[in-house]
């Protein structure tokens, strides 16, 4: 077989380790064993998703709503846009990949940051495009920079807001700029896919509505702050002759019955998003005071997580795997002194630091 040869070089995602794994790999109790790896929810999905999902399971006999209609119609109303303006994606991630479908080909530049989330360059390689990484500003995004990287040849600007993994955003202003700088030839793919957790985040929505920059699209996640991380839902928000190429490259049923019923109901549960929000705050805050008085370097963040800088991270990763705490190593990330923490239950977050100065030594 004549396999793609942009397929040799191609980087593979390498996800936060499942806890059954890392039970197997080290013969531990899969209950006494906590994942802070995957900035998932650790408050659980919503109960009102979960409601609707278990009453979903009936009929998971029969095809989806392949055009997720109820679900589009309530995305839509919350979001004060056209179901037109809407795509769904299994995850963000495919909204990602439906870009590359879209506009790359051979010899079309991507820009991006350094510390940009991988999936970006793994969608670039895909679609044998060029990579353009700008070097990041203090770990951040450095958008005047990126905007001076752009060349006829670029089809698509990805920016973060907040970043993964480093956690860091663009203030209001530095952004607002930049999202009326880049090029109207040029896709600006805005990954939200943290913006609950911003306390006032800039509101680009307005220039959805008025079709104003018809280069600009949003891309957010109900894994996140609506904890539906196992359902792979995510969608992007945009123009709606962009929305209609993207649809053309849809999969057909690519988001299944049971997660359409778990974002639908989910949306209401404003409840759960302001807890998760309240644990999250707390959460940050908790490692950040550790973390100083622990003398180690951090990156504040905006997000669900944080990045410490601990030595040699993956020699850090592995030990406390043995001691039951899963987080993320971030050698992949040309990091590799860093590990990259998710913000979990108050009892989860205080098992993790007493496990983290267990390794460095400081207990």
């Amino acid at each position: 077989m004549n396999i793609s040869p942009f397929l040799e070089n191609l980087p593979v995602y390498q996800p936060g380790r499942p806890i059954e794994e890392v039970a197997r790999e080290l013969g531990l109790d899969p209950d006494g064993i906590i994942k802070l790896a995957s900035n998932e929810n650790p408050l659980g999905p919503s109960r009102l998703g979960l409601a609707a999902m278990r009453q979903m399971l009936k009929q998971v006999n029969l095809y989806p709503d392949g055009n997720a209609f109820y679900l589009k119609q309530k995305l839509a109303a919350k979001l004060g846009v056209t179901p037109a303006n809407l795509i769904l994606g299994n995850g963000s991630n495919e909204v990602i990949e439906l870009i590359g479908h879209a506009l790359l080909v051979p010899g079309a530049e991507v820009v991006v940051s350094q510390y940009c989330f991988a999936v970006y360059p793994i969608v670039t390689a895909l679609f044998g495009a060029k990579l353009v990484v700008v070097p990041a500003k203090n770990h951040a995004h450095d958008l005047d920079a990126m905007l001076a990287a752009i060349t006829p040849n670029t089809r698509v600007v990805f920016v973060a807001n907040p970043n993964n993994p480093t956690g860091t955003t663009a203030s209001r202003e530095e952004l607002a700029r930049f999202v009326n700088a880049v090029p109207a030839d040029v896709l600006l793919a805005l990954d939200e896919a943290y913006i609950e957790f911003l306390n006032e985040p800039l509101d680009l929505l307005p220039e959805i509505r008025s079709g104003a920059k018809p280069n600009l699209l949003l891309m957010r996640t109900f894994s996140k702050i609506y904890g539906l991380a196992g359902t792979r839902i995510g969608y992007g928000i945009g123009h709606p002759d962009f929305i209609a190429a993207l649809e053309k490259i849809r999969q057909p049923f690519n988001i299944n019955s049971v997660a359409q019923a778990g974002a639908l109901a989910a949306l209401d549960d404003t409840k759960h998003v302001e807890k998760t929000r309240k644990i999250n705050s707390r959460g940050l805050r908790l490692y950040a005071r550790t973390f100083r008085k622990l003398g180690l370097e951090f990156i504040p963040s905006q997000a669900n997580f944080i990045l410490v800088r601990v030595g040699d991270g993956q020699r850090v990763f592995g030990e406390l795997q043995k001691l039951g705490v899963i987080v993320r190593p971030m050698g992949g990330y040309q990091l590799p002194e860093w590990v990259r923490i998710t913000v979990g239950t108050p009892k989860e977050n205080k098992r993790c630091l007493e496990a983290l100065k267990t390794v460095l030594g400081q207990k």
